[in-house]
């Protein structure tokens, strides 16, 4: 019996195989004058080629192909035969009966009725190409093949240009269940092609009119967009509106922790996770991988996280475990050259000769130049040999023995991994510890003040404001307790750390401590909307009404943009202008201010009816 399966099992591979040959040859056949009787020459002439000498088989199959086989004479739709009835001439065109000729010949398989527009998909190109997508005649189902065949090939914008027309339809009741995978596909194709546009209106449009199926997916899609822009109010509607949706699909276990650990709330994440679990075990309708997924993120659901993430970035996952090895087992954090000068008031750090080497060896590898007109960022791209610059520094520990080469890491590492919690305590924290002893021996100078401009100060101000940003959501406490020492020692405060611990202390509901955080700002310039609104919040939450009434009014004298941005529900996004500023007073700014904390305000009882009754 089992032999007999296995026969059987090659017969129907070599059936398939013999399939496509003869219809890839007969499609390039009917394209030479898309004339049926000269179409059946060919078949008569070649076609038992395909079939080790059956010339039956090709024969039925023609008919069949010529009628589901687009013609670009006839704006790509077909011109399909009528079956002929048993005592009819056959429509092979042999002369004989049809119950004599094609009608005794049984195919092992059904004949897939949209293959010869699939294959017509994968043979055009150009123009060709363009106008039949452009027809409308295509199958759902041969654009979603064709689509995922040329997306697995490798084939990029072929992909794209062929599934933006299977999802670009107003009867979404013809789109394939098992379309889902397409959708996602088309979306990855639009972010990496820079396509944020056309993301977005596909998403929309899913979102308005799209089958069920598809929206929970979108909205899925749509909170994680959300977490990566840390709008976490927007994340949280979208997770709730997944959730009604698709209240049984086991990504929003997945979806579910990681906003509860962009939000803080890593006890929370736990529970919900092993809530999920349980769920979905009774069910039983998950495979057992994801199964042992749940039960991990209901254990441990950083760590969850973060083991996924390092899976999933194939080539750079061995040199991050690797990194993250060296990380844990960083020894004290050597002593720098630093030196105060009492008459100024100020604390200078030196690079010595010593770092300096050790910088230059790095270097060599790295290659890469911090962009000293940005706070942070490089002026290239520190990913691309990322396996050569993460190998070489665990091969060589005491490169970070230098404060510009932990600038150098710190800020690669928080430019790919600062918006993921659940990688700060393992890639961040260790760095954060280095720099607070640096810190800590130049508060030992004196009672100076460690500027920017002067020395080389700059590398430890820049690492300390990329790991305050990159810790903010995985490591809180650390954060705002390494950017209170950063303001110690900075008084200028050209970071602007003020207002992230200002946004910390309302996050960790340390309203008094955020008032007389806000109470002592003075405006410089930049932000100033965050230390307004921050301690209108404070006093809000501390029913200081009068005072509050008077914060608010000074908001409204700062912006006239800001309550209506912050009590919208669906506001359109203002990004900054072309060169990445935002000035102060303008829409622009209060976008900013409603991404990062509009969900404090929501969270606090009544806050934002108080907000829209006074707006």
């Amino acid at each position: 019996m089992r032999r007999s399966k296995t026969m059987e099992t090659a017969m129907l591979a070599v059936w398939v195989d013999q399939l496509l040959n003869f219809a890839s040859a007969a499609l390039a056949a009917i394209r030479q004058k898309e004339h049926y009787p000269d179409f059946m020459i060919w078949v008569r002439a070649e076609g038992g080629d395909y079939f080790n000498g059956d010339a039956a088989t090709p024969q039925a199959l023609a008919p069949v192909l010529w009628s589901q086989t687009p013609l670009v004479r006839l704006g790509f739709a077909s011109e399909p035969l009528a079956e002929p009835g048993r005592h009819e001439p056959c429509w092979c065109d042999s002369g004989r009966p049809y119950k004599h000729c094609c009608y005794r010949v049984d195919f092992p398989t059904e004949i897939p009725a949209q293959m010869m527009w699939m294959l017509s998909l994968r043979e055009w190109k150009g123009a060709t190409l363009k106008a039949a997508l452009d027809s409308g005649e295509a199958p759902a189902q041969a654009l979603l093949e064709a689509g995922l065949v040329a997306a697995e090939s490798g084939q990029t914008g072929r992909a794209m240009q062929i599934l933006e027309s299977l999802f670009d339809r107003r009867d979404w009741s013809r789109l394939p269940e098992q379309a889902e995978p397409a959708f996602e596909i088309l979306l990855d194709l639009f972010q990496e092609r820079g396509f944020t546009r056309k993301r977005r209106e596909l998403l929309d449009e899913v979102l308005k009119r799209g089958p069920l199926f598809l929206r929970g997916v979108a909205l899925e899609r749509l909170c994680l967009a959300h977490l990566d822009n840390d709008d976490l109010d927007s994340a949280r509607t979208a997770f709730v509106r997944a959730q009604q949706a698709l209240p049984d699909s086991p990504t929003l276990a997945y979806i579910e922790a990681m906003l509860l650990l962009h939000e803080g709330h890593e006890e929370e994440a736990r529970e919900r996770a092993d809530f999920w679990y349980r769920r979905l075990l009774r069910q039983g309708e998950l495979d057992e991988d994801q199964l042992d997924f749940l039960a991990a993120l209901a254990d441990n659901p950083g760590a969850t996280l973060a083991d996924q993430l390092l899976s999933a970035e194939e080539d750079l996952a061995t040199p991050l475990i690797s990194l993250q090895s060296l990380l844990a087992a960083l020894p004290v954090a050597p002593k720098l050259d630093l030196r105060a000068d009492v008459d100024r008031q100020r604390i200078e750090y030196r690079e010595s000769a010593r770092e300096g080497t050790l910088f230059a060896a790095w270097h060599e590898v790295f290659q890469v130049m911090v962009d000293e007109d940005m706070a942070l960022g490089f002026r290239d791209d520190p990913w691309g040999n990322a396996v050569e610059w993460m190998s070489a520094l665990c091969a060589n520990p005491e490169w970070l023995d230098s404060p510009q080469v932990v600038q150098d890491v710190t800020l690669a590492l928080t430019s790919r991994f600062g918006s993921l919690p659940w990688m700060a305590p393992s890639l961040l924290e260790p760095l954060a510890r280095r720099l607070s002893r640096w810190l800590e021996q130049a508060r030992a100078e004196g009672a100076g003040s460690l500027c920017w401009d002067d020395g080389d100060n700059a590398f430890l101000l820049r690492t300390g404001l990329a790991l305050v940003v990159g810790m903010e959501r995985g490591a809180r406490e650390h954060s705002r307790r390494l950017a209170e020492q950063l303001l110690a020692i900075n008084r200028e405060d050209r970071l602007g750390l003020r207002e992230l611990v200002l946004d910390q202390l309302l996050r960790d509901a340390r309203n008094r401590e955020a008032l007389a955080l806000a109470d002592s700002a003075e405006d410089d310039g930049s932000l100033w909307l965050t230390i307004l609104m921050g301690r209108t919040l404070a006093l809000y939450r501390l029913e200081r009404w009068e005072q509050a009434e008077a914060a608010l009014a000074e908001v409204k004298r700062y912006s006239r943009y800001a309550l209506s941005m912050l009590c919208a529900e669906s506001p359109r996004p203002v990004l900054p202008d072309k060169a990445g500023r935002i000035d102060p007073g303008t829409k622009a700014e209060a976008w900013q201010y409603r991404t990062l904390m509009r969900d404090q305000w929501r969270t606090t009882p009544g806050a934002l009816a108080w907000l829209s009754a006074r707006r």
